[in-house]
């Protein structure tokens, strides 16, 4: 998949992207960083893939920080954009990419922290590093912004669902952004092949992905999603604050402006 952004149009631009050591976020990055912008990986335990990528990014002339935090942990956040401000002074893209919930082990209320109490701290704590004509992107699916009006797959609902009620609060947010100037985009997009959580579902519920992408006619792979995330942190923001990426009409609409 070819870059999106041209070169050098990001140049002088400053962007985090969380969850950003593998999969859409290191790909996002990269874009990023290829278009000029200097990046921050965020990474929570894969320090290893997080240098890595950063590593490549400056042997081909760009600029790459990687900090560490868990997102669900406050004291961790702040620290980590504590060093963003050390290291950059600020932010002008800040994309919302981590997500969880299927992982083994976790507390029975892990979905809801991370996904919608550790989305709304993440942007709260980066208001700061922001300024007028900052951009904040938030990746969702299909899966769960219209999980109110179309069910899903039963093992991905509680995902869904957690998603969703941090899409909600985030929006909750857009008229205050706008007062300073902070402009802010939806990113919905069907399962994406290659990711974790397409294969976390494939061995819970074997045949799901096949047969999604069966009624989609196409499902995105990995660069392809992260090219569209990159091009909503540029592109002119919608009515509805939302960017649709492939087929919706499986899907019952939502009023995405009062949600």
């Amino acid at each position: 998949m070819s870059n999106p952004l041209a070169p050098g149009s990001l140049d002088g631009r400053r962007a985090l992207v969380t969850g950003s050591s593998r999969g859409i976020g290191a790909d996002t990055v990269r874009y990023f960083a290829e278009a000029g912008a200097r990046v921050v990986i965020n990474f929570r335990n894969k320090e290893a893939r997080a240098v890595k990528l950063a590593d490549s990014i400056r042997e081909a002339g760009g600029t790459a920080i990687t900090v560490g935090a868990d997102l669900t942990d406050p004291a961790s956040v702040a620290t980590m954009f504590d060093t963003v401000k050390a290291e950059l002074g600020g932010l002008d893209i800040l994309v919302l990419n981590a997500s969880g919930g299927m992982e083994s082990g976790m507390a029975a209320d892990y979905a809801m922290q991370l996904n919608r109490d550790a989305q709304v701290n993440v942007l709260t704590a980066a208001l700061p590093l922001l300024g007028p004509g900052s951009r904040i992107v938030f990746v969702t699916s299909h899966q769960a912004h219209f999980i109110r009006t179309t069910p899903t797959m039963p093992e991905y609902e509680p995902v869904a669902l957690s998603k969703r009620a941090g899409e909600d609060e985030l929006r909750a947010l857009i008229p205050s952004l706008t007062e300073e100037g902070i402009e802010f985009v939806v990113v919905s997009g069907d399962m994406i092949e290659g990711t974790i959580t397409a294969t976390l579902l494939e061995r819970a519920n074997p045949g799901a992905i096949s047969a999604r992408k069966d009624a989609a006619g196409k499902l995105y792979n990995v660069s392809e999603f992260a090219a569209e995330v990159a091009s909503a942190a540029v592109d002119p923001v919608p009515a509805s604050h939302t960017r649709y990426v492939g087929d919706t009409s499986d899907f019952v609409p939502v009023d995405d402006e009062s949600n």
